[in-house]
């Protein structure tokens, strides 16, 4: 069976840093998303829920500034990506996988800020009195759609960026996109639910919130299937650590034990909720690491 052409490209290196700024910024994007759904479709129950993921959002995507500028080359050049370095004027290159992920980065933080100080002043600790157009619910819910948009973007753009490169098993699936957005998905659910009870979070709301982390668990599996498939004869390459890491750590860690705890409510009595919270948010760092290591270290 011939090798795949990609096997003889050269891998970018990429650390740690990288895979905690995929991660967190699909834990800013899940949030974000899962709180516009309440505020469009929600109650007067739900807000308290929605704020959270406001709380969430923004934190996660500061974490993200760093880490991008610190895997830099030469991080003292960051601005550079942002800015012309001698007109200063803003400068944005379409053609450009950095430029574009940090306007994305840049966009989606301005929305997360936005967002966070309006849940401040909902909740009725910052005083403060918006001007009259962005208190309508049209404002608001244009705001929070073009927010969750952006948002996505940046968590689903990396994983569309790995498969239109030419290094082995990142270019030879068209759904690591894809699965990146269900996991962004299902670890925003994961944080909320994690950070629920400490917020006054309805139960009611905490029910639908594990409802609808079930439901993206059970289509983030379904992808992974969907993209082992895809790779064809390239999926050999993960009977590896790399794969071990995937079944183990992602699929039966991640999805499965979580989904079997959800499901069973009782096998850990009142520490159910956080325990599976905490497992999905370990299997979406793990997901990361399999993705980038395991074509790195080919």
């Amino acid at each position: 069976m011939p090798l795949p052409d990609t096997l003889f490209t050269a891998p970018p290196h990429w650390s740690w840093l990288v895979i905690l700024y995929f991660y967190f910024g699909g834990i800013a994007g899940g949030a974000y998303f899962i709180a516009a759904l309440l505020g469009a479709f929600g109650s007067d129950e739900d807000r308290a829920l929605a704020r959270l993921g406001h709380y969430i959002a923004l934190p996660a995507v500061i974490l993200c500034a760093p880490l991008l500028i610190l895997d830099l080359t030469r991080p003292e050049r960051f601005w550079h990506m942002l800015v012309q370095n001698i007109t200063f004027w803003p400068m944005f290159k379409y053609w450009s996988p950095m430029s574009v992920g940090a306007w994305a980065l840049l966009l989606f933080g301005a929305f997360a800020l936005v967002s966070f100080v309006g849940a401040l002043v909902e909740a009725g600790h910052l005083r403060w009195q918006p001007p009259r157009v962005c208190c309508t619910a049209f404002f608001r819910q244009a705001f929070t759609i073009l927010g969750t948009f952006v948002g996505f973007f940046l968590a689903s753009y990396t994983g569309v960026l790995l498969s239109v490169t030419n290094r082995v098993l990142w270019a030879d699936s068209n759904f690591i996109g894809a699965l990146f957005i269900f996991s962004a998905a299902s670890t925003g659910a994961a944080a909320m639910l994690l950070f629920g009870r400490q917020r006054g979070v309805a139960a009611g709301s905490r029910r639908w919130l594990v409802h609808l982390d079930r439901w993206v668990m059970v289509a983030e599996l379904f992808v992974i299937v969907v993209l082992l498939i895809s790779l064809g004869a390239t999926a050999r390459f993960w009977l590896s650590i790399w794969g071990l890491a995937l079944v183990i750590g992602v699929v039966l860690i991640g999805i499965l034990i979580p989904l079997a705890l959800e499901y069973r409510p009782r096998l850990l009595g009142g520490a159910t909720f956080p325990a599976a919270a905490g497992l999905i948010l370990l299997g979406g760092l793990i997901l990361r690491a399999v993705i980038v290591f395991s074509a790195e270290f080919l």
